[in-house]
C-alpha cells in the first residue's frame, strides 16, 4: 500500500477570499483589456435599408452616393452618383464596399487607422475617423467597365474626338490614399 503524506492547512484570515477574488477579476479585466487594446481596428457597417445579390469584390467598381462626415458632422466630400474601384479607396470604406448589396443603404464609421491614418489628407486633419452614408447604386467587374471605357473611346475616335452623346463621366469619388 502507498502512503499518504498529509500537509496541515493554515486557517485563512477574514477577509482574504474577498481579496484574493478581486485579484483574479482584476487580473482577468486587465488581460482582457491588453487583448482588446491589441485588437486591430476595424469598420463598422449598419444596414439602412437591406439591398439585393451579391456583394462587390476588390475585383469590382461601384457606383455610389455618398456623403463623408468627420466626428464633429463637418461634411467633407458627398456626391448623388459617383464610379469608384473598391480597391482603390482607404481600407475602411473598401472592406465596407464588400459588405453592401445593390440598391442597399448603409451608414459607415471608419477609424483613423483604416483611413488617412496620421496624415491629414485634404480638408481631412490626421487622425481622423470618417463617417459616410452611402447607397450602392450599381457594381460592375472590373473587366467590364474597362471594356465598356475602351468601346467609349473607340467611338470617340470615329466621333473625331467628340464624346458620345449622353456618356456619363467618372467622376473622382471620394479622396483616395
Amino acid at each position: 500500500m502507498s502512503e499518504i503524506t498529509r500537509v496541515p492547512l493554515q486557517p485563512i484570515a477574514k477577509g482574504s477570499i474577498g481579496k484574493l477574488w478581486i485579484g483574479v477579476v482584476a487580473a482577468l479585466l486587465a488581460a482582457g483589456g491588453i487583448a482588446w487594446a491589441a485588437m486591430p481596428a476595424h469598420e463598422r457597417v449598419e444596414t439602412v435599408s437591406a439591398g439585393i445579390g451579391a456583394s462587390p469584390t476588390t475585383e469590382d467598381f461601384v457606383l455610389i452616393r455618398y456623403k463623408g462626415t468627420l466626428d464633429d458632422g463637418k461634411v467633407f466630400d458627398q456626391a448623388d452618383q459617383t464610379a469608384m474601384p473598391v480597391a482603390g479607396v482607404v481600407p475602411g470604406f473598401s472592406r465596407a464596399l464588400q459588405k453592401m448589396q445593390k440598391g442597399g443603404s448603409y451608414k459607415v464609421h471608419i477609424p483613423w487607422q483604416l483611413a488617412y491614418g496620421d496624415k491629414a489628407n485634404g480638408p481631412i486633419p490626421a487622425k481622423s475617423d470618417l463617417n459616410f452614408e452611402v447607397t450602392l447604386i450599381d457594381f460592375r467587374n472590373r473587366v467590364e467597365v474597362e471594356r465598356e471605357m475602351q468601346q467609349m473611346q473607340q467611338m470617340q475616335q470615329m466621333q473625331g474626338g467628340r464624346g458620345a452623346p449622353g456618356a456619363p463621366e467618372l467622376p473622382a469619388g471620394p479622396p483616395q490614399p
